[in-house]
């Protein structure tokens, strides 16, 4: 049952990113082309609520997605089964939020 929930997880929150990386592409090809230096940048994503959600559903989408793939990797190739597994995979996902968390932090409320 856990298998099919973290499969499911996985799919939902890769419907979830498409968009998001779409849209973060689209984003900074307009900041290329516009010339837009990392202060400009900063002076438009700081303070804005709709930057901090975007981003932050980016990154806690992405914090679960990976997890659960590098779960999968590492019960496949390294073998590595029962608590070892869902504790070092519960891990890289809390780091992998709580770096991402920062940077969303960093670049739209700071």
């Amino acid at each position: 049952m856990l298998d099919l929930r973290l499969y499911m997880a996985q799919r939902i929150t890769a419907l979830i990113m498409a968009p998001l990386v779409l849209g973060h592409i689209a984003v900074m090809i307009y900041a290329i082309q516009g010339g837009l230096s990392a202060d400009e940048i900063l002076g438009r994503t700081q303070g804005s609520l709709v930057w901090f959600a975007f981003y932050g559903t980016f990154v806690v989408a992405v914090a679960i997605h990976a997890a659960i793939g590098l779960r999968v990797i590492l019960h496949e190739w390294a073998g590595l089964r029962g608590r070892a597994l869902s504790l070092l995979s519960t891990g890289i996902g809390i780091l992998l939020l709580v770096m991402g968390a920062r940077a969303v932090w960093a670049v739209t409320l700071a």
